[in-house]
């Protein structure tokens, strides 16, 4: 997929997931998690080439203009949306899969202070984070997993899942909650 139909595919997900997106121009222009989406993409195939220095300074930069802090090393599918930034931080070794959406103050972050191998966690798929969650470690969040606002996930979470509480407990959705068709709803939120 070309750089133009990508950021194309990024305003329209982005204008989806968001009642107060009301143009194009608007998204592409004012949204920070837009932003640092796509100079992430430039530092992370900087990153990918072996180059160590100037991904990270571009991250850096992008983090002191957006607030949102994505290491070059992480994983991003398509998709991906940043409602209200501010705060968010995602890990070197963090994966996140496609149609993913992440609200302010969200943590992907390690647990260990250990360099070696995968420290941050996976979400896969159609996941959405609420607000203020820490999602902790080399863990996998299941597809079309909700995580509750302030939650702090530890543990592996199953598909199709909600995931409240400190630390959060695990729960299968029932009828109502049923949120895979529900996301991609123009009036979507949480």
């Amino acid at each position: 997929m070309g750089v133009f139909a990508r950021v194309r595919e990024d305003i329209a997900a982005a204008r989806l997931r968001d009642p107060a997106a009301r143009t194009a121009i608007e998204v592409g222009l004012l949204y920070p998690g837009m932003h640092a989406i796509w100079v992430h993409r430039i530092s992370h195939r900087l990153w990918q080439s072996g180059m160590r220095f100037l991904p990270r300074a571009l991250s850096q930069l992008s983090r002191g203009l957006t607030g949102i802090e994505i290491h070059p090393g992480a994983r991003i599918g398509r998709r991906f949306f940043i409602d209200h930034g501010m705060g968010i931080v995602i890990g070197e070794t963090a994966e996140i899969g496609d149609d993913v959406m992440l609200y302010h103050g969200v943590t992907l972050g390690g647990r260990t202070p250990d360099a070696s191998g995968k420290r941050h966690p996976t979400l896969a798929d159609g996941v959405v984070v609420g607000s203020g969650a820490k999602v902790l470690g080399p863990i996998l969040v299941g597809r079309n997993t909700v995580v509750g606002a302030n939650a702090v996930v530890t543990k592996d979470a199953p598909a199709d899942s909600i995931l409240v509480g400190v630390p959060a407990r695990t729960r299968k959705r029932v009828g109502h909650d049923d949120f895979a068709d529900l996301r991609l709803a123009p009036d979507y939120s949480i």
